[in-house]
């Protein structure tokens, strides 16, 4: 025999009693169910095992080259985990109808991370590290290029300074960032070597690397797809063989579109959309005129 119980003033059953909670609990569990799930926001930087080193941004200018990128992501963060760097990699994307311009986007690379990251890598989407002797610590008395003109698949001179570079926030400062003259491919490299030079800082390199330009890099970039914009128009050859005295992270002229924090391969990563301004009388060369075709006869 089921006992009575009185719930707010009526008089049920037990068996009654149960069948009720029972309900108000499929109820609220449905109720429950249908809540979204807000995920925290994840942690930017990749965790290390020493929490007391430096952190790395890697800076890549990048523009229409996703192929790229999903091959570069997953490599680096497995090069960059054996040496327990705790990084994070900044895709500096340039969406504006100008061409490209590599320095001016490291420019604005380094002023959106300059106050949470101690030093910065300028990396090339297309140059994948395979050595592992080629180490990303924090360059404390030097400049370090890590694609050194020995070990780069292209590139041998002296003076070149391109691909892979590590300065602190300091030495970057310090020579006002690069140049904003160079728009199209090529010599905004060298133009910083002088910069560095002439503000006294010296320039580093692997030693000991046994491996030669052959297997030190993977280099991806296909040049049969994406050709090179190499032309030169306006007065754009003479004043960019020269060494640039006015121009640089001060007066980078840049609006941020978006920021998107995103993974690959479920590794973090984060796009910065630039559009960089152009001063048009300083720098026409911006938008070279298309050359005129020639008509078949």
């Amino acid at each position: 025999m089921y006992r009575s119980v009185t719930l707010m003033g009526y008089r049920v059953t037990g068996s009654k009693f149960l069948t009720v909670c029972l309900g108000f609990t499929f109820v609220m569990g449905c109720f429950l169910a249908s809540l979204p799930i807000t995920p925290g926001q994840p942690n930017r930087l990749i965790s290390t095992k020493h929490h007391s080193k430096k952190k790395l941004a890697i800076l890549v200018p990048f523009r229409d080259r996703f192929e790229e990128l999903l091959e570069f992501v997953p490599h680096m963060h497995n090069f960059l985990t054996k040496q327990n760097i705790p990084y994070h990699i900044f895709i500096i994307q340039q969406k504006d109808s100008n061409r490209f311009n590599r320095a001016s986007l490291i420019n604005v690379g380094f002023l959106h991370t300059k106050k949470d990251y101690d030093y910065i890598a300028m990396h090339d989407v297309d140059l994948l590290p395979m050595n592992n002797d080629l180490k990303y610590d924090y360059p404390k008395d030097c400049i370090y290029h890590i694609s050194s003109p020995q070990t780069h698949p292209k590139y041998h001179y002296e003076t070149f300074i391109g691909g892979i570079l590590l300065i602190k926030r300091e030495d970057f400062d310090l020579v006002n960032g690069m140049s904003n003259n160079y728009w199209g491919w090529g010599l905004e490299d060298d133009e910083f070597y002088v910069r560095l030079r002439d503000a006294g800082l010296k320039v580093r390199r692997p030693d000991n690397i046994s491996t030669g330009p052959e297997n030190t890099f993977k280099h991806i970039h296909d040049k049969t797809y994406r050709k090179r914009d190499m032309r030169k128009c306006y007065n754009q050859r003479e004043v960019t063989r020269r060494r640039d005295r006015v121009t640089g992270i001060h007066d980078v002229k840049y609006n941020i579109h978006s920021t998107h924090n995103v993974t690959i391969d479920s590794l973090p990563v984060t796009v910065i959309n630039v559009e960089l301004i152009c001063n048009k009388t300083a720098t026409p060369w911006c938008q070279c005129p298309e050359p005129a075709k020639v008509k078949k006869p």
